[in-house]
């Protein structure tokens, strides 16, 4: 609807945002880095100034409300947790925020692995089979997860 209404949307391919998505969690840190990714490549055709430059934007738009929470409100925070009502408060955020991570979830897996199921037998058994392999490489094994990510990368790049 959104781009239906109004042109002007900046826009990214899928493919770019899942690969940002995957390598985000491949890293150490937060995950809002995503945000850095995303800034640099809807801004990809306008040239390497322009995309540093939503890169950098898109990075201060995204810590900096935080940062500037944190200086003001932790000054504060001793006095409110005493009330029993900022506890309560703060278990309803909490599960705020684990029910829009599960939405995200929800979202990416109708827009990766429902379409995977419309595909050839052979490419669903290959794509199941690497999200299995992941699973049981990262939980079970010493391997660490960037070696993993790049492992996937490379099979990627080799299948595809």
């Amino acid at each position: 609807r959104i781009k239906s209404n109004n042109q002007n949307v900046i826009k990214i391919n899928r493919e770019d945002f899942l690969t940002g998505a995957g390598m985000v969690r491949a890293i150490p840190g937060p995950a809002f880095s995503i945000s850095s990714y995303i800034g640099g490549m809807s801004l990809q055709n306008k040239g390497w100034n322009w995309q540093l430059a939503g890169c950098l934007i898109a990075s201060v738009g995204i810590f900096l409300p935080s940062f500037l929470l944190c200086i003001f409100f932790y000054p504060m925070w001793e006095n409110l947790h005493r009330f029993k009502s900022m506890e309560r408060m703060m278990l309803g955020i909490n599960a705020a925020v684990v029910g829009i991570m599960f939405a995200s979830i929800v979202y990416l897996i109708n827009d990766t692995v429902i379409p995977q199921l419309n595909q050839p037998l052979l490419d669903s058994i290959l794509f199941f089979a690497v999200i299995i392999a992941t699973f049981v490489l990262l939980t079970f094994t010493k391997i660490q997860a960037p070696f993993v990510a790049m492992g996937c990368l490379l099979l990627g790049w080799l299948v595809g």
